[in-house]
């Protein structure tokens, strides 16, 4: 099978090698291990290899680099409209020669792969929508005429598209899916927490307007001056990194918050085990990894009520829904922390659900996909 992935993540090459993001590379290896050739077209720069960058493990793969395009600036813009007839035809050629066409959406990129696939309706095909498919939100137009391309049975043939959340009122095309990092053979009891000492909370994402990483460095803050135990770690890189640290440098909170920049799986894995809430107060999600990675060991999320979160919150049975408002969401946490034995059964219900959706799991759905 000659698999295509059309994707807007930036992608480096390093002694052979295709790299790109991690939690998207280790998605995209399992479904590699069962396609026989492998052609990425996806924007390419030449930075270092990060922390939080992997190849991909294929011995047949090919990176067909486009250049990024983006509409921030009117430099941008006009740069943008003169590289689009170029970015088209190399991804209406690469659908042309694929068996299998998967396509990254939200994006750009993915927006000019879900025009291009509709000259081709009898291929099999798979679009991973990875943003928030709530049929309400307030998205950008790009995003919404994604969305609309994809559920278009008419002109959308011959593809499963797999969303975030079970929404009433789907095409037969739409597909609820989830996504996994961990697999059956890491799974472990969760550890002891005690919620009468000091509570560690962690945010894993990156530090971006979107997230909302000051609002959680905020709520953190709000709790310690409301005479509360507790402290932050934040992992994660980003363009308000240096922001933050002002505002924490300011603030003179140095010793309950610490960014500890970009880590690798391994040590936020470690984190996530001693942590006893994790924090992400975003603007907008689709499946937030994070939040099911730190549910994965018994580490209690605090999200906002976006997207599919409240489903994978059992609406505050597994999990504290907050809004986004600084003295509403730390009076939601005190409510929260006032219970232990709430706690302690919002870890347990949250460890189980997470260690449902195991890579097993995901690869066993994966191949069902490449089957049809």
């Amino acid at each position: 099978m000659r698999f295509l992935i059309i994707s807007h993540a930036l992608h480096k090459t390093v002694n052979q090698q295709v790299y790109s993001y991690a939690p998207y590379v280790r998605e995209m290896n399992v479904w590699l291990k069962h396609v026989d050739n492998v052609t990425v077209i996806a924007p390419k720069v030449e930075n270092n290899i990060n922390a939080i960058e992997i190849p991909y493990k294929h011995q047949n793969i090919q990176l067909q680099s486009i250049p990024s395009i983006q509409f921030t600036s009117v430099n941008h813009i006009l740069l943008a409209l003169l590289n689009l007839p170029v970015i088209f035809f190399r991804i209406f050629i690469a659908c042309k020669q694929a068996d299998h066409i998967h396509l990254r959406c939200p994006g750009n990129i993915g927006l000019l792969g879900c025009i291009a696939q509709v000259f081709f309706p009898k291929k099999i095909k798979t679009a991973k929508y990875a943003g928030n498919w709530a049929p309400k939100a307030k998205q950008p137009l790009s995003y919404r005429f994604q969305k609309w391309l994809l559920s278009n049975t008419i002109l959308t043939k011959n593809i499963q598209v797999l969303v975030y959340g079970n929404w009433k009122n789907q095409t037969k095309n739409i597909k609820s899916f989830f996504t996994a990092t961990y697999s059956q053979s890491e799974i472990e009891k969760a550890p002891n927490r005690e919620y009468n000492t000091e509570l560690k909370f962690i945010f894993v994402g990156s530090l971006v307007t979107g997230k909302r990483p000051l609002l959680a460095i905020q709520i953190i803050e709000n709790l310690k001056r409301k005479g509360y135990n507790v402290s932050l770690d934040l992992f994660g890189d980003g363009v308000l990194k240096a922001e933050l640290f002002q505002y924490i440098s300011e603030n003179r909170i140095e010793s309950i918050i610490n960014i500890h920049g970009n880590k690798t799986k391994d040590i936020v894995k470690e984190a996530l085990k001693i942590a006893h809430f994790s924090i992400l107060p975003s603007k907008s999600e689709g499946w937030p990894k994070a939040i099911a990675e730190a549910m994965f060991f018994g580490c209690i999320p605090v999200v906002t009520k976006i997207s599919c979160v409240p489903f994978m919150l059992d609406y505050g049975k597994r999990g504290v829904l907050i809004e986004s408002e600084l003295e509403d969401a730390t009076q939601t946490i005190i409510n929260v922390v006032a219970d232990k034995e709430r706690l302690s059964l919002m870890s347990e219900l949250a460890l189980k659900w997470s260690q449902h959706y195991t890579l097993d799991l995901f690869e066993s759905e994966i191949v069902k996909l490449l089957k049809q």
